[in-house]
């Protein structure tokens, strides 16, 4: 039997980074979350941070880690259905998830490596986001929240960067058809496009810049990201941020090329 709760949401790539750090954010905003990946190991951690924090007063919510590959029809199902008979609902998705190789000319990009960075990115939103509208649009409230990870890239690509920009592009435009599609059912769907991250127990690499050259640029503290995405998942139902860009105010981007 389902459990009655409220507000549940899924986070895709949650067993590290940005997906785990708006994990525990929601939970300690009283939300239950589903916390999805292919590690067990790194899932586990955050849903241990999660009960942890949850422990110390900061919130009401509770994490569930389930193992599943994104890019794999089947599993995708079966990580909805159980989110069903576990929730009976899920009020937010935040696709996060993604895969990435190392800058590369066009001309030697491997067939296999944009296949894996496409499914990750843009098959692994459409395949969430379909199981996700699924249920969105037969429950009782009805409706809910898409919120996909997008990033400058999908707007203004850097250099040798091509399977990601495509990704990222494609991402823009599921993001837009799922708004529209989702009006009827009371479904939003934004996107978040993400700066610049300071990297946590590492040095920020040197990324590549339009004129080929490679430097270290301005970063941002994780917060800021998560206070946005909470802010998203926290809107009422009718009300929508289609598209915002978080990013240090150094970081090129604007007329980056």
């Amino acid at each position: 039997m389902a459990e009655k709760v409220h507000k549940v949401s899924v986070i895709t790539g949650a067993g590290s980074g940005i997906g785990r750090a708006c994990a525990l954010a929601l939970v300690a905003d009283g939300w239950s979350v589903v916390l999805v990946g292919r590690r067990k190991d790194t899932l586990e951690e955050t849903a241990e941070l999660a009960r942890a924090g949850a422990g110390q007063g900061r919130g009401r919510g509770q994490a569930v880690p389930v193992v599943a590959d994104i890019t794999d029809a089947d599993a995708v199902t079966r990580l909805f259905v159980e989110v069903g008979e576990r929730f009976g609902r899920v009020d937010v998705l935040f696709n996060n998830a993604a895969d990435t190789m190392p800058y590369t000319p066009t001309e030697d990009v491997d067939v296999d490596d944009w296949r894996r960075v496409l499914d990750s990115i843009a098959t692994g939103t459409f395949l969430c986001s379909r199981a996700a509208y699924r249920m969105m649009k037969d429950q009782l409230p009805r409706g809910g929240r898409i919120i996909n990870n997008g990033a400058p890239s999908a707007h203004v690509p850097r250099p040798d960067s091509i399977a990601f920009t495509a990704a990222k592009h494609a991402v823009a435009g599921i993001t837009r058809s799922l708004s529209l599609d989702g009006r009827r059912y009371d479904i939003s769907c934004g996107q978040i496009d993400i700066g610049n991250v300071t990297p946590v127990g590492r040095e920020q690499p040197a990324v590549r810049q339009a004129d080929g050259s490679l430097r270290v640029e301005p970063t941002m503290d994780v917060s800021h990201v998560v206070n946005m995405v909470v802010t998203m998942a926290n809107l009422p139902v009718g009300v929508n941020i289609q598209s915002v860009t978080v990013m240090p105010t150094a970081m090129p981007y604007v007329g980056r090329g």
